[in-house]
């Protein structure tokens, strides 16, 4: 069961990647711009995102398309939903940590998901209700038994604005228990991370459904929690995300709230 979809989603990040291995550490700076305050867009991200959705229009014209960069077209009932390249700031200061995230939703959720890392060759994908693989080989959250010793990331983009008491509050209620926090800035590739187990719980404010849809996905998929900050199933419309192997979920959940 979506095989075809399955087949797309990975074609179309390793079609974006392709296009931006080409652009990483070569970027003209004339063509990086603010899209807004500290919020930057280049050539590569706009390229990428062409490339990505040439190659899932050749193989599903019926279903809509949602990127980062060009905004929503078509089908919303049944869409891609892609961030050609998740880090663009990692990406334009030449720091060699970014991905590319492709998402398939339907009115159910997520159906199929790509987080794919072309600088380390690292491919995680999943599809609804038949597991998660990072590199071809099935993938399971981390056994961490609570969060006292964890291994976590976070996010926390200049855009928080007035969140920001919000979440330095329960950061540092969660500093404290935890082992090592890590804000390496890519929320797809701290929700791939949390799926294959290196890192046992993620937690962030204000995502965008680009940042999400495909990581989210593979956290549930390999067994892990996927919840707001209120504990209830509002993420996706939110960005306010808290997730993890079960007993770390849970744990994380409380300090937040």
């Amino acid at each position: 069961m979506y095989d075809a979809q399955r087949e797309a989603c990975v074609a179309a990040a390793q079609a974006g990647g392709e296009v931006l291995l080409g652009y990483f550490r070569q970027l003209d700076p004339a063509t990086i711009t603010e899209k807004s305050k500290n919020d930057v867009v280049s050539e590569a991200d706009r390229a990428a995102e062409a490339a990505i959705h040439t190659e899932l229009d050749s193989r599903f014209p019926q279903y809509g398309f949602l990127g980062e960069e060009g905004g929503a077209s078509g089908n919303d009932t049944i869409r891609w939903i892609v961030d050609p390249l998740d880090g663009t700031l990692n990406f334009v200061q030449g720091f060699p940590h970014w991905c590319v995230s492709v998402a398939l939703w339907d009115a159910e959720g997520p159906v199929v998901g790509c987080v794919l890392d072309p600088l380390r060759g690292d491919r995680f994908v999943a599809v609804r209700g038949m597991g998660a693989t990072w590199n071809g080989k099935p993938m399971r959250v981390s056994v961490q038994p609570g969060l006292d010793g964890a291994f976590l990331a976070t996010g926390f983009a200049y855009q928080l604005g007035d969140r920001w008491p919000a979440f330095n509050a329960a950061l540092g209620r969660v500093f404290p228990r935890a082992k090592g926090i890590r804000r390496a800035g890519s929320a797809a590739l701290d929700l791939a991370h949390t799926a294959c187990g290196i890192f046992d719980g993620y937690f962030e404010l204000g995502l965008k459904p680009w940042d999400l849809a495909a990581g989210a996905l593979l956290v549930q998929e390999a067994g892990g929690v996927v919840a707001d900050w209120d504990g209830g199933q509002d993420w996706f419309e939110t960005g306010n995300l808290v997730v993890g192997n079960p007993s770390v979920q849970r744990e994380l959940q409380a300090e937040l709230q």
